[in-house]
């Protein structure tokens, strides 16, 4: 017998418990669970800070979302700043965290997850923030077309101005304030879709909002040629700076800083701390194929007035600009959810009608 035969019945063991094994690895119930399709989110609601927890104590931008439209699909995300959250509706929504550099970074994230299929999604960046009393008043909620980084740029000291300039804060490359010709670097300068921004506007100009008598006695101790308004929805534009700053001063800067940045085409009427990192990473992921640039609103609600008023100086008022201290703080939470929720429910509604057509204003 040859020797091979002869040691065979030694190795038979081994040989069937190699098959066993085998078999077992192919059997379907060891096989990798297939990757589940990505959901599919209809309308991203983009807050930037809560306090808290997202429910059941002091508000902050997040929470009326969670507790009146039901998100409790909480999704972890251990690359951003907060979990995201979801409702069966297709509505989710996400905390990007103070300034700039915490909305890029949470957008990025969430964009990048492939939990989620947001190739068709809405996005809706609802906050609080200051504005101009020349263009809003306190509670008011303003839809932007224009968002204009307010950080980027060279600075020097107030006191050791040249006499024949009205800044120390010069665009980058430039020699001079506001110098010709304008050439903003990628992510300074960002436009929404007019058309959609429009609709939205139209689609809310009539919601009611909050006011009251301590509102209005507020209003009343500031100048300015929408100071004394009641709150209202309207248009107006945005500059977006991690630098809380404040005063009539920096108000004016602000105003030309984005009459020189969009050439005219916009008018200064809120702040922002987080908008233009948002809106950069978005930019990305549409390039990326992950997001529609054309699908991006931004709105901010009027907590604040960006300046001291009659009586006071810019550091006197600004000890009091703090979060929960914010003169219409809890109306301009209230404006947010409010003006921003007839929007996405009409979204998520309609969805069949939004999702291959983006809405514009008649």
């Amino acid at each position: 017998m040859p020797a091979f035969l002869a040691s065979f019945p030694r190795f038979l063991p081994l040989c069937l418990a190699a098959l066993a094994i085998a078999a077992t690895a192919q059997s379907p119930s060891s096989r990798p669970a297939p990757t589940p399709a990505p959901i599919p989110v209809k309308v991203v609601i983009v807050a930037m800070f809560e306090p808290g927890q997202d429910t059941g104590d002091a508000p902050g931008e997040l929470q009326y979302w969670v507790e009146r439209d039901h998100l409790d699909h909480i999704y972890d995300l251990p690359a951003a700043y907060h979990a995201a959250r979801m409702n069966d509706s297709g509505e989710l929504a996400i905390v990007t965290g103070q300034g700039t550099a915490h909305a890029a970074a949470t957008m990025m994230a969430l964009g990048l997850d492939p939990r989620f299929d947001l190739s068709h999604a809405y996005w809706i960046i609802a906050g609080i923030a200051g504005a101009t009393p020349e263009r809003a008043s306190l509670g008011s909620a303003i839809w932007a077309n224009w968002i204009v980084d307010g950080d980027l740029g060279y600075e020097i000291d107030a006191r050791e101005l040249p006499p024949d300039w009205s800044t120390g804060f010069l665009p980058l490359r430039k020699k001079t304030p506001y110098e010709q010709p304008v050439e903003p670097l990628e992510g300074q300068v960002f436009e929404t879709n007019h058309a959609l921004t429009q609709w939205a506007f139209n689609l809310t100009k009539a919601v009611p909002l909050d006011d009251s008598p301590k509102l209005a006695e507020i209003r009343s101790h500031f100048d300015g040629a929408h100071a004394s308004h009641p709150p209202e929805v309207l248009l107006g534009d945005e500059v977006s700076s991690s630098t809380f700053w404040h005063g009539k001063l920096m108000s004016q800067w602000a105003s030309q800083w984005l009459t020189y940045f969009t050439q005219g085409q916009g008018t200064y009427t809120t702040t922002a701390m987080e908008d233009t990192g948002s809106l950069l990473s978005l930019h990305y992921l549409a390039l990326a194929g992950k997001a529609d640039p054309n699908r991006i609103l931004v709105l901010r609600t009027v907590s604040n007035y960006d300046q001291q008023p009659r009586g006071l100086t810019a550091a006197e008022s600004l000890t009091a600009q703090r979060i929960s201290k914010y003169a219409a703080y809890l109306p301009s939470l209230e404006a947010a959810y409010r003006v921003a929720h007839t929007v996405a429910a009409e979204i998520e509604t309609n969805w069949p009608k939004y999702r291959d057509q983006i809405p514009a204003a008649q």
